[in-house]
């Protein structure tokens, strides 16, 4: 008799018994479902996501941030001078996953922006199988560490629904956040399916960074002892360098001084390294000077003071990264699978531009059009990647992080598009510090890992026809520096930015212009909306073509040299815009933020919280922004010095609490991390069970170019009687600092400097009700007079 009878996906799938089941054992035959195991010798695989790091920053591309692991990984396999990604995040981690292109995954854009159309609703179909869907079929383990943001922003609550979070998409483990960045010294942090606390304070020494290589470790080492045989896929995703950029000191610090010289000079230094490097032509052309950045010797001592500060806080940031991934691969080597263990490498998309062209000590003052205050962050420069800060550099080293290349992150020109890329396997193929040229992107991961296992496609995955892969593999080219480009053909398209490569070929189509300066000239800016009209102007006007094989930076423009091969070009954009659903295109951004989207629950205007619950993600908290609200608490006070938060959202670069310190109610407003606007009780409140409320009734319009939502009056009451009114002269107009709302406690970092997290209420809180309605206390304007005067 055979151990095993039938597999284990017939025996799933409701088979007959192949076993004989009689009146008793003696007479009967067993079977058992054979395990998912393996191939013999099957590689592990690792995927590492680096985050808004530029193709001119990591050392072995000749950047002068120091990566000295991922350096050791180049050093034993390969660097591809031409891998591209969708100059976004979100996008890109689609690809990477399935194989097939952002649009057709759904992912047009960040999930937080999507809208109702195919290429953009944010809703991953499962047609478009992830890779972990497949391996964990083939007998591997499968683990998820660090940034997912794959899943719709509005189903990212402890309700679920769940199918697209990590163990949703074929993930056996997760650890990490859902959102598409978090606070590294506070992070919103998911284990499993589940929100979890950070395991300490950035007082005891935490940082994500280090806590991700931990879980990372654990995952691998309890695999190992458990089942030795099998291989595992794991998706290690940090949040470096993404903003904000927060780092012990003593990391930053390490680059004291080291560019000083600035970007102009940083851009010669790389692209000069990048040459001798053999990652560009000794003949390529530097791209030009971006409009929209100074020129370093036109700023002052102190703006270059800053701007190097700043830079340095990025730098330590991505080199302590680099040191706790280090620890992984030490794992794997101790362990004896480092050799045996497919790893690649990859950024998202280009340098983020999001710090603004001063940089910022809070990136929120970015997503909410406030204008950035040099003075301001100079005088706090010292703080920069620290606990109080989240901070991003300026546009001088976003373009400066992209050298060779023009442009950034969110635009489809080189700087935002083509990445760095390492992949190493030494037991699989004996290349060692090589350099490959072929064209590949994001898309061609996942292919590439099945032509190496030499796993087919499947047809199905859990019962779903499989959509086929869009991407080609690469492993040809593993052992063949000649080897012939198999992708020729690809796309781009990005909020209205659109481009195309086509057997070396590059056209290109920037919107709202090729920079912000020049699209200002002709009367554009980002977010304005493309019009049917424009559409055609833009066709006729308004592409770039580059000869890539001579001209890698997209230096020398040639369009009206080649106007047939440009026309060409532009019609097989729209043909693959059609078959990969980008269409209808859409220039908007800030816009896309109001777009309503379905919610797991039906609308409303009442949120009812109780204490001590998991995080509610700051896009599934009360949308409060700009309108007449009011916070009602029940609760039990045990004494008049009663304290903590009874709810807060946000941390210190932006949000609120309603709180009791030493008995007095106060509310805090903070303004992205600017101003703090109060109102508070006049006198501790007495023990007992009282209703406490907040109310903010808007008193004027926003003024949303400047940053600055409603104005509006702000009441605190006492048992239906007001106690407390000030006037907030703004508030925030779009959104807070990304950290969700907790209740009974302030979850992170602090949304009121008044105290120290988590701030713990000590009184007793029966629940917490949000009324967005706009059912406020009607108040008698001479009480409100009276109490006005007293403050």
């Amino acid at each position: 008799m055979k151990e095993y009878q039938v597999s284990i996906e017939e025996y799933e799938q409701g088979q007959p018994f192949p076993g004989t089941v009689a009146r008793t054992i003696e007479e009967s035959k067993p079977a058992w479902p054979a395990p998912r195991r393996s191939r013999e010798g099957s590689p592990n695989i690792l995927f590492v996501v680096l985050d808004d790091v530029g193709y001119g920053q990591l050392s072995c591309f000749g950047g002068l941030v120091d990566t000295p692991n991922i350096d050791r990984i180049a050093a034993s396999g390969l660097r591809y001078a031409n891998m591209h990604t969708t100059a976004l995040c979100s996008p890109t981690r689609s690809s990477i996953l399935t194989g097939r292109n952002h649009h057709s995954n759904g992912v047009a854009c960040i999930m937080e922006l999507a809208t109702g159309y195919p290429g953009y609703d944010g809703r991953m179909p499962f047609e478009n199988g992830m890779l972990p869907e497949i391996l964990v079929e083939q007998g591997y383990n499968t683990f998820s560490v660090g940034k997912w943001h794959l899943s719709p922003s509005e189903d990212n609550t402890p309700a679920g629904p769940f199918h697209r979070w990590p163990l949703g998409r074929g993930f056996e483990r997760f650890y990490g956040f859902l959102g598409g960045e978090t606070n590294q010294w506070y992070p919103d942090l998911t284990q499993d399916n589940a929100s979890v606390r950070p395991p300490s304070t950035p007082e005891e020494g935490y940082h994500l960074s280090e806590d991700l290589a931990d879980q990372a470790i654990k995952m691998i080492v309890d695999a190992q002892v458990n089942a030795p045989d099998r291989p595992f896929f794991m998706y290690y995703a940090s949040g470096a360098g993404h903003a904000p950029h927060h780092v012990p000191k003593e990391w930053a610090d390490r680059y004291a001084g080291a560019f000083d010289m600035g970007w102009d000079a940083y851009r010669e230094t790389v692209f000069d390294r990048q040459k001798e490097l053999g990652l560009l032509p000794h003949d390529a052309e530097l791209s030009r000077h971006d409009p929209d950045v100074p020129e370093w010797d036109t700023l002052s001592d102190d703006e270059r003071r800053l701007y190097s500060r700043m830079m340095e806080v990025y730098a330590g940031f991505v080199t302590h990264a680099d040191h706790h991934l280090g620890r992984v691969l030490d794992t794997l080597e101790k362990i004896g699978e480092l050799d045996n263990t497919l790893i690649m490498i990859i950024s998202d998309n280009g340098a983020s531009s999001e710090g603004g062209v001063s940089g910022s000590f809070n990136e929120m003052l970015f997503f909410n059009n406030v204008p950035e205050d040099f003075e301001e962050t100079l005088a706090r420069i010292d703080d920069l990647g620290g606990t109080k800060s989240y901070n991003h550099y300026p546009w001088g080293w976003t373009w400066a992080g992209n050298t060779p290349f023009r442009r950034w992150k969110r635009e489809t020109y080189r700087g935002g598009v083509a990445d760095p890329f390492v992949v190493a396997w030494p037991a699989g193929f004996s290349a060692r510090g090589e350099i490959r040229s072929q064209y590949a992107h994001a898309i061609d991961m996942v292919p590439t890992v099945l032509d190496a296992l030499d796993i087919e496609p499947p047809k199905a995955i859990r019962g779903v026809r499989q959509a086929p892969i869009e991407g080609v593999s690469f492993a040809h080219t593993f052992m063949d520096a000649d080897a012939r480009t198999t992708h020729t053909t690809q796309y781009y398209e990005m909020f209205g930015h659109r481009s195309i490569d086509h057997d070396g070929w590059r056209a290109v189509c920037p919107w709202p212009g090729a920079s912000f300066t020049e699209s200002a000239e002709v009367g554009r800016k980002v977010g304005d909306p493309i019009t049917a009209e424009l559409l055609e102007q833009l066709d006729r006007e308004g592409w770039e073509l580059y000869d890539i094989t001579e001209d890698p930076s997209e230096s020398r423009n040639v369009a009206s040299h080649h106007r047939d091969r440009l026309e060409k070009m532009i019609a097989l954009w729209w043909s693959e815009a059609e078959k990969y659903k980008v269409l209808p295109l859409d220039g908007s951004l800030q816009s896309r933020l109001a777009t309503e989207r379905p919610q797991t629950s039906k609308p409303r205007s009442q949120y009812v919280y109780y204490p001590n619950g998991s995080v509610v993600p700051a896009f599934a908290a009360p949308p409060i922004f700009n309108r007449p609200y009011s916070i009602e608490a029940d609760v039990d006070l045990p004494s008049d010095r009663v304290e903590g938060v009874l709810v807060a959202q946000g941390g210190d670069a932006g949000g609120y609490s309603l709180y009791f310190d030493k008995g007095r109610l106060t509310y805090v407003y903070n303004y992205v991390g600017r101003d703090e606007f109060e109102v508070s009780s006049p006198d501790p409140v007495s023990s007992g069970r009282h209703v406490i409320r907040f109310e903010f009734e808007p008193t004027g319009e926003p003024d949303f170019g400047n940053g600055k939502g409603v104005p509006g009056k702000a009441q605190l009451y006492l048992d239906g009687a007001l106690i407390a009114s000030t006037d907030f002269p703004h508030t925030t107009p779009f959104l807070f600092e990304l950290e969700g709302l907790s209740c009974g406690y302030d979850f992170g970092a602090p949304a009121s400097s008044g105290y120290e997290p988590p701030f713990e209420f000590t009184g007793r809180i029966h629940s917490v009700t949000f009324d967005l309605a706009g059912a406020l206390i009607k108040d008698d304007d001479t009480e409100i007079a009276r109490l006005m005067a007293q403050q």
